[in-house]
């Protein structure tokens, strides 16, 4: 029995339900048949379904308590390759306030009511009693994994698991901004669409299906969501930001699908503007 096994069945007999991660910290990918979601299960982030795959390919929606799932067949080739074990904190009734680095872990100490606490590769994890929804970046250097997410188990810590604090909740609360940028459309520089002319990505189907797989992308991110909002922003303006297709309904859905990973507006725009910079737009 492999380590990770064994740490996946010890946690899932106190309650924690758990899933294989792979290099990287990040969860196996969905099998031939559920691919880009075709199961309509549980590999959609915001819907997550009764998909009847036994394999552990659903992120964070694929985790359970269940001995027997665990010790499958299916689920022992992922144990073979794993790196380490998940767990979802959400379904087990926690919230864990993961804090990055060292001015996240001050800043907890001066707000945030003291908890149980597990030392990180860079920072800390405060894990509470007490559930919501996940939300990345709620800070510097902050986020928060609950429900509809996952947390890589690094041990039991130490200190005392108190409740999830109002403090905690409020984080995850978006307050409007009078100076959000709203998306802007993308104009076409001077000599940008190559030779003048009807451009081919004014084809209704190609531009679509552009922002559709970009949408895509970002929904099905499991980890590493900064990094995966700014490549796919820098893909689509790569291939469309050059010929003035772009509109604001456009990049409204794109800026849409990143918030509902957990991104803030401030992000988007930052990542946005990032994009274009390097592309010289």
């Amino acid at each position: 029995m492999s380590e990770c096994l064994h740490t996946a069945l010890c946690l899932a007999a106190r309650g924690l339900p758990v899933l294989p991660l792979r290099v990287g910290k990040v969860p196996f990918g969905n099998c031939p048949a559920c691919a880009n979601n075709a199961c309509g299960g549980r590999s959609n982030m915001k819907y997550p379904g009764p998909c009847t795959c036994k394999a552990p390919c659903h992120g964070w929606a694929a985790a359970t308590t269940d001995p027997h799932i665990i010790n499958s067949p299916t689920w022992a080739r992922s144990w073979r390759k794993a790196a380490a074990v998940a767990y979802h904190p959400g379904g087990a009734g926690l919230t864990v306030v993961d804090l990055d680095n060292p001015d996240a872990i001050a800043w907890a100490q001066q707000t945030l009511p003291s908890t149980q606490t597990v030392a990180t590769t860079r920072g800390e994890h405060w894990i509470y009693q007490g559930v919501m929804g996940s939300v990345n970046a709620v800070r510097p250097g902050v986020d928060i994994k609950s429900t509809m997410g996952y947390a890589r188990w690094i041990g039991q810590g130490t200190g005392t698991m108190t409740a999830l604090p109002e403090a905690v909740r409020a984080l995850a609360v978006r307050q409007p901004s009078p100076v959000r940028p709203a998306p802007q459309a993308v104009t076409v520089p001077a000599g940008g669409a190559g030779g003048g002319g009807d451009c081919r990505h004014r084809t209704p189907a190609f531009l679509e299906r552009g922002i559709a797989m970009a949408e895509q992308q970002i929904t099905e991110a499991s980890s590493a969501i900064h990094s995966t909002v700014y490549r796919t922003f820098l893909a689509v303006l790569s291939a469309h930001g050059r010929c003035g297709c772009l509109t604001d309904a456009h990049v409204a859905r794109l800026f849409a699908a990143a918030q509902a990973k957990g991104e803030s507006p401030r992000h988007c725009t930052d990542a946005w503007t990032n994009a274009r910079t390097r592309l010289g737009l």
